[in-house]
């Protein structure tokens, strides 16, 4: 695998983790919305995220597809660019159901 594409994988394995990490150990919505340092934090790595999907299904030799990579750069630009229409909920909604999947196929797609 080109190392670029791997170093892009590796960012949004590490990006996933991070959130993860950040968040209290009880998945509890309204303490992540109280907690302003976690959500920034949030959406920094979602950005992170974002823009390494786009590196990837941008690639000139890409032999990488990553389901639902439109969303996934799509939920980037929003946050940078639409910042005011994005919700905690939708945040919220995207940690907890779609993260774990992205980083279920992050590792497969790695090996």
């Amino acid at each position: 695998m080109d190392n670029k594409l791997n170093a892009w994988l590796e960012d949004i394995s590490r990006s996933i983790d991070e959130i993860f990490d950040f968040l209290p150990e009880k998945r509890d919505f309204s303490e992540f919305q109280k907690d302003l340092k976690t959500k920034k934090a949030v959406e920094r790595n979602l950005e992170i995220i974002g823009e390494a999907v786009n590196r990837i299904s941008n690639h000139k030799n890409n032999e990488i597809i990553i389901q639902n990579a439109k969303q996934i750069i799509g939920t980037r630009n929003r946050i940078v660019h639409e910042y005011d229409t994005i919700s905690d909920e939708v945040i919220w909604t995207i940690i907890i159901r779609e993260l774990p999947k992205l980083k279920e196929e992050i590792i497969l797609l790695k090996k």
